[in-house]
């Protein structure tokens, strides 16, 4: 398979995604996709059908959801050094702290984003997934707890990029009760060359009553 096309917007989460790709050296080209219609088209409808980005094409595979597009990206091609070996402790870390981003935080972070409160009882808050946006983020601070630089320890992989990213918005929005190690930790991961690299692409695409 051979030829990455990202469906994107840069005002979307499809900037995590450039950033994995910037991550990996892979060359891709890239749709830049307008909210409303052209999203809804037929046409994208046939890539995603919900409608929204980020998506990837990669030959004949198509991924939709930010964090399966970076986990697939991880995988596929594994000479970048982006995902721990299968099996390893580092394995286990890669997954749990991935998919605690894109579950628990990023529903906490929406609700508060929208205003939505879990109702306090005990019931409600095991029903909502994440049970309340303080436990989740002083859930999310253990992963960088006894001085750990990354999500899987000492080297940087793919989940870096996704909750990183989340954290990263969190922080700016409000929405992320701040917690040691958060900022420390992005600081490292948005001056990396390839993020760098990804903001400066998505920055020149913003809409103008967007810029600076």
């Amino acid at each position: 398979m051979s030829g990455i096309v990202l469906y994107t917007n840069p005002m979307s989460r499809g900037r995590i995604v450039r950033w994995m790709l910037e991550e990996l050296g892979q060359p891709y080209e890239t749709q830049v996709l307008d909210f409303g219609p052209q999203m809804k088209s037929a046409e994208y409808l046939a890539v995603n059908p919900m409608g929204k980005v980020p998506a990837l094409r990669h030959g004949n595979a198509i991924v939709t959801e930010t964090s399966a597009c970076c986990l697939y990206l991880a995988a596929v091609f594994p000479e970048a050094g982006l995902a721990p070996a299968p099996g390893t402790p580092e394995s286990a870390d890669y997954f749990r702290w991935m998919l605690f981003a894109a579950g628990p935080v990023e529903a906490a972070l929406n609700n508060a984003r929208l205003g939505f409160e879990i109702p306090d009882s005990p019931q409600a808050r095991g029903q909502s997934g994440y049970g309340t946006l303080e436990m989740t983020a002083d859930t999310l601070a253990l992963m960088l707890a006894d001085g750990r630089e990354y999500a899987t320890g000492g080297t940087f992989s793919a989940a870096d990029v996704y909750i990183g990213s989340l954290i990263q918005w969190g922080r700016m929005v409000g929405t992320l009760p701040d917690r040691p190690g958060f900022a420390d930790y992005t600081g490292r991961l948005m001056t990396r060359p390839a993020a760098v690299r990804a903001r400066e692409q998505d920055d020149a695409l913003m809409p103008q009553d967007h810029k600076g």
